[in-house]
């Protein structure tokens, strides 16, 4: 279940309100923008809890506000025991926060967390996952959030296929993913048949749809193209849904972590890192090799492999 929003103190009601303004113009995706009004909501209560720090105050003083932002990290890090990597994100929605207050970025460092793969799914959230995706009652839905999963395409490719980049067949698909004038970019085999038969079932519900008649593959209930805004917030639904979401309550599934796991899966299953970079449209092999970077889940696992006395 997610988390509810926290309530802004008294106190700052007013800093907040006018940062949630400036944080709706802001040029940012949607889950940045959810985030950082999170994490700054969290700040403010932190602060009307601790009251004076030094005297001054930390939304109009530079000296105050570097103070308060490093005695902030040192309660995320200890006595929430929030990881290096959420510490350095609040740290810098608290950027954003003071800049908008006219301060500049908070003068405090941040941790260097150790180099790692990019953030996948693991096996068990990615059973979670599919479940949720099986349980939406649309076609539409379905059919997007398995795609996602077995083809690691971009949200961005996602929403600009039409009807005709995924052709499909009883024992076979494939979508192509197309660049400049309608040539093909790619093309990314869909082997699992549960996720042809929900591409093949939001086809056949589409016809029923406003802009039915139109090229897009996946339409908005008003007949347009769906938009990557609402990709965003159809996987924050199930997210929540499904429980997967951080310390902070926010959702840990997007496109991109989509995209890192189906690129992991592959690797972990042997295939070969040319194949790999080739489905993921990669121009160069080193994008493509983060991958290979050990995750904490695998560091964990090859130190168990230690024998023990026991």
């Amino acid at each position: 279940m997610a988390r509810r929003r926290q309530q802004v103190p008294d106190a700052y009601t007013g800093v907040h309100i006018g940062y949630a303004a400036a944080l709706a113009d802001a040029p940012l995706d949607a889950d940045t923008r959810r985030a950082y009004d999170s994490r700054v909501r969290a700040y403010l209560t932190w602060l009307d809890a601790v009251g004076d720090l030094d005297g001054g105050d930390p939304l109009t003083d530079v000296r105050s506000r570097d103070l308060a932002a490093r005695d902030y990290r040192g309660h995320l890090k200890t006595v929430l025991g929030r990881s290096d990597h959420t510490v350095n994100a609040h740290l810098t929605a608290l950027d954003h926060f003071y800049d908008h207050l006219g301060l500049g970025k908070v003068g405090v460092p941040r941790a260097r967390p150790s180099r790692q793969a990019p953030r996948v799914l693991t096996t068990g959230e990615q059973r979670r996952y599919l479940r949720t995706v099986e349980r939406r009652a649309a076609a539409r839905d379905r059919a997007i959030g398995r795609l996602l999963l077995y083809s690691g395409i971009r949200v961005s490719e996602l929403v600009a296929l039409n009807m005709r980049d995924v052709p499909l067949a009883a024992r076979r698909g494939k979508v192509h993913i197309r660049s400049g004038k309608s040539e093909t970019s790619r093309q990314i085999p869909l082997t699992d048949p549960a996720t042809r038969d929900a591409i093949t079932e939001w086809k056949t519900d589409r016809a029923t749809w406003p802009g039915a008649g139109t090229t897009a593959l996946f339409l908005n209930r008003r007949g347009g193209r769906l938009t990557a805004r609402a990709i965003d917030h159809l996987l924050d639904d199930i997210a929540r849904d499904a429980d997967l979401v951080d310390e902070d309550g926010d959702p840990t599934v997007s496109a991109h972590i989509l995209r890192h796991t189906f690129a992991t899966n592959l690797l972990q299953a042997g295939v070969d890192l040319v194949i790999v970079a080739e489905l993921l449209g990669h121009a160069r092999l080193d994008t493509t090799r983060r991958y290979i970077q050990p995750t904490r889940t695998g560091l964990e696992d090859a130190v168990d492999r230690l024998p023990t006395d026991q």
